[in-house]
């Protein structure tokens, strides 16, 4: 019941410079848990913004009334990474002494926003859901971090697909669970639900 609202929330997208990408925002009202109606969007051109600092935006709805205030800040990630599991971050015995000396006891300190890295390696599912009349599935998996998230390709036709994907995402916060969710892709349509493993971070 605002039309001033305030949220003040954080989100982390991995943008690759290679793109041309548009942010998409939407503004939503909801009545009750059925009815929704549009109050609004806006665009913002990323390729646009200067890099490595925060932008403040005033952007006004298209067609409606009212405006979004955003701060955007186009910044080089560190520590996200998709790979094949043939170069896997981890295998270099060199990188892995790095990483050892970075993290190790006398240097917990240095840079209290760098708690660590998780790597996930997403070698294949067995024995999915046919979701299509074909008796197959489209599958893809989306592995989810807090508020990070990165999806291998989709497997076409196949209930026991292979990704064999390295995926690594830096740890913000320790109490963060590993969502590792499985999808059917099905064209335009929202993908079907095939599945769901939580992992803690805390358990590994």
């Amino acid at each position: 019941k605002s039309a001033n609202p305030q949220w003040r929330e954080q989100f982390d997208f991995h943008y690759f410079s290679d793109r041309k990408d548009m942010l998409d925002i939407e503004v939503w009202r909801k009545d009750n848990k059925k009815h929704e109606e549009l109050l609004g969007t806006c665009k913002v051109d990323i390729t646009a913004l200067p890099t490595k600092q925060t932008n403040c935006l005033e952007l006004p709805l298209e067609k409606h009334p009212g405006s979004l205030l955003m701060l955007v800040a186009v910044a080089p990630c560190t520590g996200v990474s998709i790979s094949d599991l043939c170069v896997c971050p981890l295998g270099d015995p060199t990188e892995r002494k790095q990483i050892s000396q970075r993290y190790c006891m006398k240097n917990s300190f240095q840079d209290m926003k760098d708690i660590g890295f998780l790597q996930v390696k997403v070698l294949k599912a067995a024995d999915l859901l046919a979701a299509d009349f074909s008796g197959k599935s489209d599958p893809f998996c989306v592995l989810e971090l807090g508020n990070d998230s990165l999806q291998t390709h989709t497997v076409y036709k196949n209930l026991n697909p292979e990704w064999n994907k390295v995926f690594t995402f830096p740890i913000k916060d320790i109490h963060d669970v590993l969502e590792v969710t499985v999808f059917d892709e099905d064209g335009d349509k929202p993908p079907d639900f095939l599945g769901k493993v939580a992992i803690p971070l805390l358990s590994v």
